[in-house]
């Protein structure tokens, strides 16, 4: 297994609605500090416009605060919707950040997940799709060539358009489409050579997804002649982990029935629908279904193993969903504990100093045995000397 990286997927769910925007915001720009300082490789964050709960509208702006108040830690749109914009200015955007970010810049695509955000500026659900992938390939244009693009939808209107600045990261910075429950992400990430970021594989509780997303992105990259690589994929999931399952169950008391009730009845996103209508039957679900884990570090380690197999070749990075599901001190361990216990598993950060102890247990008994002696003679020799000078 090559080394996985891990971030999270924040999008961010702020349920229970109602809360103060602004203590949330700032609970969100502390996490990814938090991730900074833990060692984590990349923090994803969200576009939504309605339904009260996922309050960031403009990830690019987000990322241009947190940016600043962060030193190592890669940061992308998870995503960007982009049949909501002109992809002239999007492409003038995500390269400013390429060069503000100095190269941690990532650009994430998707059609838009709440369907309230796209009736609001009167795009219909059906018309989603079909528009990212319009929409990227004129992206695509303006960022990979010197060449003007003239391009007209109903949406806007492009005339011998060109970005006036090259890209900081050579040759571009990363740019990834998100996979849900359609072929639609990966198909348009195989066309380009994009990553993959497979949000919907776990939530919709069928991992055999998550094979299909790849095998897709070679079928359309061999076809278009891009290259393909694991290394860009990633998979999002849910997750909670404390010292114990016990804590960890006591601890999602706290907040995820509101996650719940937030994605059943609020979000109409059939791609991100939990089961259940209890505590019980909720926190079940996602222990049972494969959709996430609510557990401890070797659960999680064993989850992270098995979606590993699962994917049929490998990926390059798992995201945790940041849902609040827990207190922001319990949040606080997971990641903590996520970074201590988990990440070395999957990094071989940890190989050589379990490799040094391992050594230094098999000759316990011999070394122990010689410095003893060794300490005795030594003794024994000064009590020598002391006696010879008197």
């Amino acid at each position: 297994m090559s080394r996985l990286r891990f971030g999270i997927f924040m999008a961010p769910f702020h349920a229970k609605v109602g809360q103060n925007p602004t203590t949330a915001f700032q609970r969100d720009i502390e996490t990814i500090q938090l991730l900074d300082r833990l060692g984590y490789d990349e923090a994803w964050l969200g576009e939504h416009h309605s339904c009260g709960a996922e309050l960031i509208a403009s990830p690019e702006i987000f990322i241009g605060h947190v940016a600043a108040k962060t030193e190592h830690i890669r940061l992308g749109t998870g995503v960007l919707s982009l049949p909501y914009h002109n992809p002239l200015w999007v492409a003038d955007r995500a390269l400013l950040l390429d060069h503000l970010t100095r190269g941690r810049f990532m650009l994430g695509l998707g059609p838009g997940a709440l369907p309230t955000d796209a009736a609001m500026i009167g795009i219909d659900p059906s018309e989603q799709r079909p528009a990212l992938e319009e929409d990227t390939d004129v992206l695509m244009q303006l960022l990979t060539t010197d060449e003007p693009v003239t391009h007209k939808t109903a949406r806007y209107n492009l005339v011998d358009a060109r970005c006036q600045l090259m890209p900081y990261s050579d040759p571009c910075f990363e740019i990834g489409v998100a996979a849900i429950a359609s072929p639609s992400g990966p198909r348009i990430a195989g066309k380009h050579g994009l990553s993959l970021l497979s949000v919907g594989a776990t939530l919709v509780g069928d991992l055999d997804l998550l094979a299909l997303h790849w095998d897709v992105v070679e079928e359309e990259a061999a076809r278009h002649g891009k290259p393909c690589d694991r290394s860009g994929w990633r998979l999002v999931g849910p997750m909670h982990i404390a010292e114990t399952r016990e804590q960890a169950l006591r601890d999602v008391e706290y907040g995820i029935e509101d996650w719940f009730d937030y994605l059943q009845k609020t979000a109409a996103a059939p791609q991100f629908h939990p089961l259940g209508d209890t505590l019980e039957e909720r926190i079940a679900w996602v222990n049972e279904s494969g959709v996430g884990l609510i557990g401890t570090p070797d659960d999680a380690v064993a989850m992270i193993d098995t979606m590993y197999k699962q994917s049929n070749g490998g990926f390059g990075a798992y995201l945790m969903m940041a849902h609040e599901w827990a207190r922001p001190d319990a949040v606080r361990r997971h990641y903590e504990l996520f970074a201590d216990q988990v990440m070395p598993k999957f990094q071989r950060s940890a190989d050589r100093t379990l490799a040094a102890e391992r050594y230094a247990r098999s000759r316990w008994d011999e070394l122990n045995s010689k410095q003893a002696d060794a300490l005795q003679a030594a003794t024994d020799r000064y009590a020598e000397e002391r006696k010879s000078r008197t």
